[in-house]
């Protein structure tokens, strides 16, 4: 029976977002010899060869072998991933990928033109949003899912792909002939002042140049006047351990701790301690979090919390405090991805939670054994933390606004993506129309009557009473497809600041304060918020 050597393994910290977001570390080297007896596997392994009712080829079984013996370990963070999948981790974490540069949804059975990625092939080449696909190379993208666009629109770089277009506003169909090329994915998203003090960035996943991306979007906001910082790491997964180092130690002094890894080997146990000098001492920073902030992301905000750097603002995290390590298989177009530690913040805590989805018989696994202690730990300046259910915030911010989305969700039941349809329709009808001179716009009557008459014609199962009672969120929604279509991604996230009521606590604890210090008193007379929804 053949056995593979393991070559240089990459470190990773957590999954996909639902399962807790993923974390990978370069150059943590194993073997991976197996030791004790493998005679019962090899007559398993023969006796099904040789009399199952179907022939497999051997191939085939061993891979289901492999994929059984890990997927048996009751482990959702463990996994034996084949070629595709390997492709999959290693194009989100290097944040690139051949094609033409396009967000795409799918909007009446239609591929949909979301965004272009600026400077992208689709982009230079004329590329809106709101454009419908009509079809790609000859054939019609109608009924087509993500998965079909995605194989469809990506290729080998220097290819050339033909769409054509069906654009709002514009009688005949439009084609397009866009070559294929290297797209990076940016980290930082919406780098801009929220005053003329207080600078905002959304860091959406920790790939290859996430701390360069961040790094000069902070020096461009320094020269703008920011004096303080607020980092949204709200819904990020987690990404390149390295990455997450380089974040935390533009914030830290030398030799702090970031983080403390312990596993049962000696290689997996070790703790990252900061190189450098941090970049800006006088800098104040708020670090925004969420339920879908996970594992890279926690371990930032756990470090910075910690040694008293930044005030943490928003919901508890995911609670992601298991590390895994992905082993090149064969010839390295497999790999096996394996629970190999635990880790913790710089005080001690371990924030593992235990989830719903790793509540079945796990046996010795790490992730059966959460802190469920809620031990007392101690930040540098001695702040009271708790291990155990995650990064628990500063300042809890429960908006209800999530709430209220989730019941109208709950309304439409299945009628969700007409309702997102006709919203698109009239959003393109506004845009096609010039019905808005700018992105302040306020949504009327007349774009909300539109919008009811296309859901009526959809046969979207709403009441008036229930559209009406709903006005406020509708007109949110609206306001920010219209903005989004008519001036742009930026457009649409500048209004969705304006109702967003995680962003305004962190923007009255930056009033009252002019240091970190002072924000950290802030925060500590700051009581429990619970921001009302705005609409």
């Amino acid at each position: 029976m053949h056995r593979s050597r393991a070559v240089a393994a990459l470190a990773v910290l957590t999954a996909a977002l639902v399962t807790g977001g993923w974390f990978l570390q370069r150059g943590f080297a194993s073997d991976l010899a197996p030791g004790g007896s493998s005679a019962l596997f090899d007559h398993v392994f023969e006796r099904v060869a040789q009399s199952y009712v179907d022939s497999i080829p051997a191939k085939s079984l061993y891979l289901k072998a492999a994929a059984g013996l890990v997927d048996r370990l009751g482990d959702p963070y463990s996994a034996f991933l084949p070629p595709d999948q390997l492709s999959s981790l290693n194009e989100t974490t290097s944040g690139s990928y051949v094609g033409l540069g396009v967000q795409v949804d799918l909007r009446d059975g239609w591929l949909t033109i979301m965004a272009p990625v600026p400077g992208s092939p689709a982009d230079r080449a004329g590329i809106q949003a709101g454009d419908r696909v009509v079809s790609v190379d000859g054939q019609s993208t109608n009924g087509w899912n993500l998965e079909q666009a995605s194989r469809a629109l990506r290729g080998r770089p220097g290819t050339t792909v033909t769409l054509e277009i069906a654009r709002p506003g514009v009688a005949d169909r439009l084609p397009f002939h866009i070559v294929r090329q290297d797209i990076h994915v940016a980290s930082v998203r919406h780098p801009m002042m929220l005053t003329d003090r207080v600078g905002y960035a959304a860091l959406t996943i920790f790939s290859d140049s996430a701390a360069d991306e961040l790094r000069n979007a902070i020096g461009a906001l320094r020269r703008r006047g920011m004096q303080t910082l607020v980092l949204d790491l709200r819904g990020n997964p987690g990404g390149l351990l390295e990455q997450g180092v380089g974040v935390s130690e533009m914030f830290l002094n030398r030799g702090q701790v970031i983080v403390d890894m312990r596993g049962r080997t000696k290689a997996a146990t070790h703790d990252i301690r900061n190189s450098t000098s941090q970049l800006w001492p006088d800098l104040s920073v708020i670090v925004l979090v969420d339920g879908h902030t996970a594992s890279a992301a926690e371990i930032v905000a756990g470090a910075l919390q910690d040694h008293d750097r930044a005030v943490i603002v928003g919901a508890p995290t995911y609670g992601k405090g298991v590390a895994q390590s992905v082993f090149p298989l064969g010839d390295g177009d497999a790999a096996l991805k394996l629970t190999t530690a635990r880790w913790f913040t710089p005080s001690g805590r371990s924030i593992q939670k235990l989830h719903e989805d790793t509540t079945s018989d796990t046996g010795d696994s790490a992730i059966a054994h959460p802190d469920t202690t809620h031990a007392v730990y101690h930040t540098d300046d001695g702040r009271a933390m708790y291990g155990g259910g995650g990064i628990a915030p500063d300042v809890l911010v429960r908006a209800d606004r999530a709430d209220s989305v989730l019941a109208f969700q709950e309304e439409l039941g299945a009628d969700i993506q007409k309702f997102r349809d006709a919203l698109t329709e009239t959003a393109l009808a506004v845009k096609s129309a010039h019905g808005v001179a700018s992105p302040e716009f306020t949504v009327t009557a007349a774009m909300r009557d539109a919008l009811w008459r296309r859901l009526q014609a959809k046969h979207v199962a709403l009441t008036s009473a229930q559209f009406a009672a709903a006005a406020p969120l509708v007109d949110r929604l609206l306001g920010g497809e219209i903005a989004r279509f008519a001036f742009g991604a930026d457009a649409a996230f500048r209004r969705s600041v304006a109702r967003d009521t995680v962003i305004a606590t962190a923007l009255d604890l930056a009033s009252h304060a002019r240091s970190e210090h002072d924000l950290l008193m802030e925060a500590a007379r700051t009581t429990t918020h619970v921001a009302p929804s705005r609409p």
